[in-house]
């Protein structure tokens, strides 16, 4: 079984807390409010690719460990 590598860019990151709100297990808010990722490397996990599809600014991203290929969030 391949492995997901979760990303935040803190630059796009608008601090909605939606990731937190949807896989809070995976995902925590800085001192700034910005999200990251609580592990960088996980299992394939439903709840982070909510998390990622539903993000506002597009600031999460999941790449395939093995591949470096993008997780599709469809």
């Amino acid at each position: 079984m391949s492995r997901w590598k979760i990303s935040v860019d803190k630059n796009l990151c608008i601090g909605s807390a939606m990731c937190v709100a949807i896989a809070p297990d995976r995902f925590v808010l800085d001192e700034r409010q910005r999200s990251g990722p609580v592990e960088a490397e996980i299992d394939p996990d439903e709840l982070v690719r909510d998390a990622a599809a539903s993000c506002p600014s597009e600031a999460i991203s999941l790449v395939d460990a093995d591949t470096g290929q993008p997780v599709d969030l469809d």
